[in-house]
């Protein structure tokens, strides 16, 4: 009854108001067409809302997402900002906290990521990316499947599994232009400070606390948590590091220092370690026009001074948890996670060859597992792990062959400082994944969001400098002002 009644109401509707609008004067066809169409829908929604509700609202959710699907094909790099920022919000958390649902959000976030990708595809066109590690989980979830998934793992949760750790790659199938590579590196660049200016103002309104004291020591929580707002200000300190490099601005300077306190302040020791190594290595060993030695001595010594300051304030500092655990013989605990490990390597043997399917690393320890409860996580915080227990030890050497190529084929390429930079990113990045879940938590979508940024960027400049080479009137012209 409902849907016919919607129908006649509709129709009886539209008919009265085509021939109330046909008796206008001068009233153009296309504009009648036009005001029939739209009021002949709204009418429809009316109509829906007072006969059948539930279908109004489901008609409602869907004209909202293709609204907002639209303006984001129509403006790809202020939707590409918003959501990342979003993301580095760590929606999961501080919206987890009122509404609850933090596996529902973490994937309709990354499934906003990859529509995304979608979109700058239909935008800017496609292209192969050769290499993408993205290509290997669907290797990953065939071979696991054809083994058999792991107790407790069903193949719908295996298939969101695989969208989610194929998704962070998806950008780089994009044609992507220039702004929206500078918008995104931008964004890597700014996004720990503006997660930790949103997490205050959500202190002020009383809803999350901004510092957090555990175990004796003081950590930055914002609207995130330590470990993944260290994550994302490892991004940061990557991405500054290279637009520094590349620069020599000041501004960055100063993010890149705001970017190392944030990450200081969360004692988050491993992402603090693989910027300490990446840096160091950078000042030390990279070449830079713009960034030469006289203006990197300062950093240099400034760094040098770090160390013994810090010593000597030991007592003074203690409240920064990599002092403190430093102070009571802890500074280089792995905080239990050798507890979870040989539960992943154990599961990893016992199937060496196949995997146990994609998303397999959520089961293999139960949340209400005594080990859960106490780690307060169930994840293997070792992507070499993971990888192993999804998808057998050839999955693992997949993902780590085409992810080294993947780096190589992009980078050689490149102009120095950045083919340097860039591969000392990836080393940082595969040290790091021994200790953390650096690919399959919502660090890894801005992380490689900004690396396809970099490699669009880069590509980008080549072909400009091409077209440049191939042209003989600039090139005279570049010829003449060389000359004495």
């Amino acid at each position: 009854f409902a849907p016919m009644a919607c129908f006649a109401t509709t129709a009886t509707m539209i008919a009265l108001a085509r021939r109330r609008l046909s008796r206008v004067p001068g009233m153009p066809a296309s504009t009648l067409r036009l005001t029939w169409s739209v009021g002949g829908f709204l009418l429809l929604c009316l109509a829906l809302a007072w006969f059948a509700p539930p279908v109004f609202w489901v008609l409602l959710v869907v004209v909202a997402l293709a609204g907002a699907a639209g303006l984001a094909l129509w403006f790809p790099v202020a939707a590409t900002v918003i959501w990342l920022l979003f993301l580095a919000s760590t929606p999961e958390m501080w919206l987890g906290d009122l509404i609850g649902h933090m596996e529902t959000i973490i994937a309709l976030d990354k499934l906003a990521g990859l529509g995304l990708a979608g979109l700058c595809i239909l935008r800017y066109g496609a292209r192969f990316d050769a290499f993408n590690p993205g290509l290997a989980f669907p290797a990953l979830f065939i071979a696991g499947a054809a083994h058999g998934l792991y107790p407790g793992l069903t193949l719908a949760a295996s298939l969101r599994s695989l969208v989610g750790s194929a998704a962070p790659f998806a950008f780089s199938f994009s044609r992507l232009s220039r702004r929206w590579a500078a918008a995104v590196i931008r964004v890597a660049c700014w996004a720990p400070l503006a997660v930790v200016l949103f997490g205050a103002g959500l202190t002020m309104l009383g809803l999350r606390p901004l510092f957090v004291v555990q175990e004796g020591a003081v950590r930055l929580f914002a609207s995130s948590l330590p470990a993944f707002l260290g994550g994302f200000a490892l991004i940061g300190i990557y991405a500054g590091t290279v637009e520094l490099f590349r620069g020599g601005r000041v501004a960055d300077m100063a993010l890149l220092i705001v970017n190392a306190a944030i990450l200081l302040l969360t004692g988050a020791r491993a992402p603090l370690l693989a910027a300490a190594l990446l840096t160091g290595a950078a000042l030390l060993a990279v070449p830079s026009a713009r960034f030469g030695l006289r203006r990197r001595l300062p950093l240099i010594l400034a760094g040098g001074l770090v160390l013994p300051l810090a010593l000597a304030a030991a007592r003074a500092l203690s409240f920064l948890r990599v002092i403190d655990l430093a102070e009571l013989g802890q500074g280089a605990s792995l905080s239990n996670r050798a507890l979870i490990w040989p539960v992943f390597q154990a599961a990893a043997n016992r199937s060496p060859w196949l995997g146990w399917g994609v998303g397999a690393g959520k089961v293999v320890v139960r949340l209400d597992s005594p080990l859960a409860r106490l780690l307060g996580t169930n994840a293997a915080h070792n992507e070499y792990l993971r990888l192993a227990v999804e998808g057998g030890y050839p999955g693992l050497i997949l993902v780590i062959l085409l992810m080294g190529l993947w780096a190589w084929h992009h980078t050689k390429a490149m102009a120095m400082p950045d083919r340097a930079l860039m591969r000392l990113v990836f080393l940082a990045f595969a040290a790091h994944s021994f200790t953390d879940n650096t690919m399959i938590a919502t660090t890894g979508s801005l992380m490689f969001a900004w690396v396809s940024a970099v490699f669009a960027r880069a590509a980008a400049e080549r072909q400009a400098a091409g077209h440049q080479a191939a042209d003989p009137i600039i090139t005279a012209a570049l010829s003449a002002q060389d000359c004495p």
